[in-house]
């Protein structure tokens, strides 16, 4: 698996033949909802594979069948992964699949369609963050309003190690993270199946998949 990395702030746009052909089928206007979950879950354990690349591990002495030897596991705090809801739960089963034992918070987190800003209105995330990797799971990296609210969040609370994994991101959705992270003491990661044209007047990536939410839960 190939990645393309843009700037200080990591952005990682997954080159594979897997990748490739489950993005496409998401973006067909044909594919329905149930359809739409299963491939939006399936695309995200293959992004989360490299997403985890720099999990923090420790080493474990283990009894195999045969001999004694020395293994390793994820290392303590464990890993909290988060949600941005309502879409980014549509990502979860594929990212706790790759990592059962990590723990999950949920934010929600809605955008005003006018002015594009992003406030909160559910919280259930720890109030410390120090020493904590977090996988922030946002479907579209769009405005990029959404997702620097939620990691300014994290931030605030001590974190220090963030990676957001999206299915499709905008040129200027990953400008607005470079300029909000670039020039600070912190670890920011986009990993993405794919960087878009560019946003329409509405704030929608094209060709992008349309609203992730509706498509994957329909529209309420």
């Amino acid at each position: 698996m190939s990645t393309t990395t843009l700037g200080p702030m990591r952005t990682l746009v997954i080159d594979h033949p897997l990748v490739a052909h489950k993005l496409t089928r998401l973006r067909r206007t044909q594919t329905s909802s149930a359809t739409f979950r299963l491939l939006a879950e399936e695309l995200v354990t293959l992004l989360a594979y490299e997403a985890t690349e720099t999990l923090r591990i420790q080493p474990v002495a283990i009894t195999t069948p045969v001999a004694d030897c020395m293994g390793v596991e994820m290392a303590d705090p464990r890993p909290l992964v988060v949600p941005i809801l309502r879409a980014g739960l549509g990502m979860l089963n594929g990212m706790v699949k790759l990592m059962p034992t990590a723990e999950v918070g949920f934010l929600g987190m809605v955008r005003d369609e006018d002015s594009l800003i992003a406030t909160t209105y559910a919280d259930r995330l720890p109030h410390n963050l120090a020493n904590r990797q977090v996988f922030v799971l946002d479907p579209m990296l769009a405005t990029g309003g959404t997702l620097v609210a939620a990691i300014d969040l994290l931030l605030e609370r001590g974190a220090r190690d963030v990676t957001a994994i999206c299915l499709l991101a905008a040129p200027e959705g990953v400008k607005r993270l470079e300029d909000a992270y670039n020039d600070r003491d912190v670890e920011v990661t986009v990993v993405t199946a794919a960087l878009d044209s560019h946003l329409n007047e509405k704030g929608y990536i094209v060709p992008g998949l349309g609203d992730a939410g509706d498509r994957l839960y329909g529209v309420v």
